[in-house]
């Protein structure tokens, strides 16, 4: 596989471009690439072009660019994740591997029942963090567009702000009002989606009613609980293979 590296700055007119410090490291310390490697360059909206090491330096690089290459297409229908935040490091791999399923967006939420205190963001540590986690994923699964990255929020902000497309919070199984996501194959015409995941607990009565309340609709995923860093996974799958997206 070409090694592929993320230069906002990329614009389809440039012929020479420099790498940005982080990546240029990359190229050379960890890849251990020089002068006349070939590599791709994408612009994290859709643009990716095939690129020559012109000057290679610890963290000085310069590309010739190419010609524009086909990146993988992005899905269909544009999915936020609003995930709640798992403790430990489980929202790594989920955020991780939703950039890999193709989603437009991840929300992390604070939920009634998140194990992780708001005070652990204050930093900015751990939001940085999942962004190289989100950067690095596009990177191997050969998206050229970087989803967006909110910072973590409160489920009431979240639906205080409204979305024009379907809005879908997964519940657990027997749950009053719910239906299973088979029933969402007949929404053929959706273009936009918000998925709402909620954490170890589960979502309390009082969120799922406020989420009704904010036009969500519920849904299982079957008959069996599942995981919390599990869900995420595989409801982005049967949602993209109902709606013709994989």
């Amino acid at each position: 596989m070409v090694p592929r590296f993320y230069v906002p700055a990329l614009q389809p007119d440039r012929r020479a471009i420099e790498l940005p410090a982080g990546e240029a490291e990359h190229l050379t310390r960890v890849l251990r690439l020089g002068v006349g490697a070939t590599v791709r360059v994408f612009d994290g909206r859709g643009l990716e072009c095939e690129a020559r090491v012109a000057h290679a330096s610890r963290r000085d690089v310069r590309l010739d660019v190419g010609t524009r290459v086909d990146a993988a297409a992005e899905p269909r229908v544009r999915v936020t994740l609003a995930q709640a935040v798992l403790k430990g490091d489980k929202t790594d791999g989920i955020i991780r591997d939703a950039v890999m399923l193709g989603v437009a967006a991840i929300q992390p939420l604070l939920t009634a029942r998140t194990d992780v205190p708001e005070s652990a963001f204050a930093t900015g540590t751990r939001l940085d963090r999942w962004r190289r986690i989100v950067i690095s994923s596009v990177k191997q699964c050969g998206r050229a567009v970087v989803p967006d990255l909110g910072a973590p929020e409160t489920l009431h902000a979240c639906l205080r702000r409204g979305h024009d497309g379907l809005r879908l919070m997964l519940v657990e199984p027997g749950a009053a009002g719910a239906v299973t996501v088979e029933a969402l194959r007949s929404l053929s015409l959706v273009d936009l989606a918000q998925v709402f995941v909620g954490p170890e607990g589960g979502w309390t009565p009082a969120e799922i009613a406020m989420a009704q309340e904010a036009g969500c609709r519920l849904a299982t995923l079957g008959k069996r609980t599942l995981r919390a860093d599990a869900t995420p996974l595989i409801a982005l799958g049967v949602l993209q293979y109902l709606w013709g997206d994989l």
